[in-house]
């Protein structure tokens, strides 16, 4: 049974937590401390009488901290204290946080944990730091009430080259989330979960409240590197792994299959689409359950993929293969999480006929309220009766299905021809040779624009442009074949590690 009950907020979460698992290990940090559920409440309390004293109710606070457990606490710690938690990554360029910061409207920009926690806060397994500038430890009030449709937080959109988006998102919306914990399978034993996901975007954030809800502790990676998160999946011998399609494809470069993961019973992914073929591959190397006193392992593991962005509150869609399933197709975008609605629209705002692409519309409790400041642009993705434009491509197929085409942003016009970027980088990288591939248009004063391919090639692998080219018109029509390649070791990356096509497209312009 999930710890969070009715009328259960961001801010009184970890109150509740505590109540129900007390001196349960949540967390342990790679190369850090670890934390109860109990320590986490009182360092959340500690944290959140230094944010009373310093702010009101209802003002922003931005949080541009390490990507750390101390960032995901002080989210809640913010919310206690009856602010609104801005959570970024440290990593961002100054001005880049300004810019966030102007926008938001914030109050207070804190940039380490030891101002929320002062010296004595310094060590993560200290269990009831006195708050910085707050009363001492034990003087904790009690946590500001809030009602569950009111904002809970504000999540930035990527924002470096234009003006950031704040997406306001609920109690409701953010908590609703969490449901999602109880799929998991209750017949997992020593039960733990890895990942290194940046805790300041939704879909860290989301899965660190996820696991806190369902009990489940975790071994965190505050920079995801292949070799140690395989290091600790092997060692720990860990029942879960929750990760970016890039941060799979670099385990399996890393030697993932040299490596002992039959512990693994479920992998999860999110954040963009799955090659299939990968997902296979880790679903063998994991196991669905090892036979008591012999020590065998029997069957695959799991594979479940979600979907969802930040305007969404994460996921709303999702697709599971099991052990004695074989995963929905590839391009698949699953089975909306109940009560998420999805339909694929036209141009004339009408559903479009099966086999057609449209854009995906989502319907759902997680929806953003809107954008903070920013009216004009909320007016542009929610409708009037509530649903969300997503901007990414779909076309309806058998059985109801709906297929991603890729980010409208991101289809290619070439003549009178749309050329979808996803499916283009999905031919190529069949090829044996290619690691990933990112596929971009490039302006052409003839047809408009023309698709060229940006590719990374696997360890040890050569290939030539001309070979690409001609592997590619063998699997596709001429009109989608990249006119040009160029070879690069390593992809532009979002704190999320999606690929970002405009620094891309600047490497042709180079």
């Amino acid at each position: 049974m999930l710890a969070a009950g009715r009328g259960t907020t961001l801010g009184t979460l970890m109150d509740r937590l505590a109540a129900v698992h007390g001196d349960r290990r949540m967390v342990q940090e790679a190369g850090g401390g670890e934390l109860t559920f109990r320590q986490s409440a009182e360092r959340v309390g500690a944290m959140s009488s230094t944010v009373a004293s310093r702010v009101k109710a209802g003002d922003r606070v931005v949080l541009a901290l390490p990507n750390t457990y101390d960032l995901w606490l002080a989210s809640l710690a913010v919310s206690r204290a009856g602010a609104i938690p801005v959570p970024l990554n440290s990593e961002l360029r100054p001005k880049e946080i300004e810019l966030v910061a102007a926008d938001a409207g914030a109050a207070w920009v804190v940039r380490s944990a030891e101002e929320l926690l002062g010296s004595a806060g310094a060590d993560p397994a200290d269990p009831a730091p006195a708050g910085a500038g707050g009363p001492p430890a034990g003087a904790v009030p009690p946590a500001v009430q809030a009602d569950a449709g009111s904002v809970a937080a504000i999540f930035y959109t990527s924002g470096t080259t234009g003006r950031p988006k704040g997406a306001r998102l609920t109690h409701k919306a953010l908590l609703g989330q969490v449901g999602a914990a109880v799929l998991l399978p209750t017949v997992l034993r020593h039960d733990e979960a890895v990942f290194g996901l940046p805790l300041s975007h939704i879909m860290g954030f989301v899965a660190a409240l996820g696991f806190a809800t369902a009990g489940i502790p975790v071994y965190f990676l505050p920079r995801f590197r292949p070799n140690e998160a395989l290091d600790a999946l092997e060692e720990r011998e860990a029942s879960l792994f929750i990760g970016v399609p890039a941060m799979y494809r670099l385990m399996d470069e890393a030697g993932a299959e040299d490596r002992d993961l039959s512990s693994v019973r479920v992998w999860i992914s999110g954040a963009d689409a799955m090659p299939a073929e990968l997902a296979r591959k880790f679903q063998a190397m994991g196991a669905a359950a090892t036979l008591p006193g012999l020590g065998r392992t029997v069957g695959e593991a799991a594979f479940v993929e979600g979907y969802g962005m930040v305007e969404t509150g994460g996921g709303v869609a999702l697709k599971m293969s099991l052990p004695w399933l074989r995963l929905l197709p590839g391009d698949s975008v699953g089975v909306p999480m109940p009560p998420n609605r999805l339909r694929v629209v036209g141009e004339d705002g009408k559903d479009v006929p099966a086999g057609q692409v449209g854009e995906l519309w989502v319907k759902g409790p997680g929806l953003l309220e809107g954008y903070h400041g920013d009216e004009a642009t909320t007016r542009e993705v929610l409708t009037e009766d509530g649903w969300l434009k997503t901007g990414d491509m779909a076309r309806k197929g058998a059985f109801g299905m709906i297929h991603f085409a890729g980010r409208e942003k991101d289809v290619i016009k070439r003549g009178g021809y749309s050329v979808y970027a996803v499916e283009v980088e999905g031919a190529l990288e069949e090829h044996p040779a290619v690691a990933e591939a990112a596929v971009v248009a490039l302006p052409d004063p003839r047809v408009g624009e023309v698709p060229a391919a940006a590719i990374r090639l696997a360890p040890h692998q050569k290939v030539t442009a001309e070979e690409l080219a001609a592997w590619a018109a063998d699997r596709l029509a001429a009109y989608k074949v990249p006119v040009r390649f160029i070879f690069t070791p390593e992809l532009p990356r979002t704190g999320t590690r999606k690929v970002r096509r405009a620094e891309v497209k600047a490497l042709f312009q180079d």
